[in-house]
């Protein structure tokens, strides 16, 4: 939905507006955890249900109120750190607290993309002082695609691995998934799988894929979310969201 500059188009919001006015339920479904998320909410002046950070949160946004919460346990998350780094070498680590003022932790050498607001840390065991929805890990000469496969076979028993975009790969509670906090979201609304469209552009949107009636990826997606896709649209550059839902109330 959003565009590179981090912002959502004219023609995606009247499409988003008119999908609702013709009885649509619109869900937001992100990687990202509610502080992260509720700045471009409350700019849409989306009021509906979020479904954030991988499918931890299921968020009210109308009422700015956190309806349910997932966390990691810290300590599989420590088991699962050390089996990773015995086999590819330290990682940079950054950590999303738990809650709707959650704080993201960056260690030494971990890079935030687009520029998010994190808090610096420099001790390792400030990881663990509070509750964590999800880990992310960074290396610096692995590839994300490399690193999370990595990852995945090392760690895979304690911790649920997922690859959301070049240099975000999270480690989550062990079988969360986007497609777990939808069905949530989705139950709290009455709707079943069978009624929904989902749309995605990596890896970390596979599971929500396989749960919706049909899925749309992005022009510019991941080739892993191509293949298990049921078409694919414009990019994100070129509203390939309002693209399709033009069509189908056309």
């Amino acid at each position: 939905m959003l565009r590179n500059d981090h912002s959502v188009s004219r023609r995606t919001r009247d499409a988003l507006a008119a999908a609702t006015a013709a009885g649509a339920a619109h869900i937001v479904v992100t990687g990202r955890a509610v502080p992260w998320t509720r700045p471009i909410l409350d700019d849409l002046g989306y009021e509906g249900l979020a479904v954030c950070g991988q499918g931890a949160q299921v968020y009210d946004a109308g009422a700015h109120r956190l309806l349910t919460s997932v966390t990691l346990d810290r300590q599989l998350a420590g088991v699962a750190l050390a089996k990773i780094e015995a086999e590819v070498g330290p990682l940079h680590l950054a950590a999303s607290r738990d809650g709707l003022d959650g704080e993201v932790l960056v260690g030494p050498g971990y890079e935030v993309v687009g520029g998010l607001p994190a808090t610096p840390f420099t001790d390792a065991s400030d990881l663990w002082t509070a509750p964590l929805n999800k880990l992310y890990i960074q290396h610096p000469d692995l590839t994300s695609d490399e690193l999370a496969d990595a990852a995945t076979r090392t760690a895979g028993g304690f911790v649920t691995v997922t690859m959301a975009g070049e240099g975000i790969v999270e480690l989550l509670p062990l079988g969360l998934s986007k497609a777990t906090g939808l069905s949530l979201a989705a139950r709290r609304l009455g709707m079943k799988a069978a009624e929904t469209i989902a749309f995605g552009d990596m890896p970390n949107d596979i599971p929500m894929f396989a749960w919706s009636a049909h899925s749309v990826a992005m022009a510019n997606a991941h080739e892993d979310l191509k293949t298990v896709a049921d078409e694919v649209t414009a990019s994100n550059e070129d509203d390939g969201i309002a693209a399709v839902l033009e069509r189908l109330l056309a």
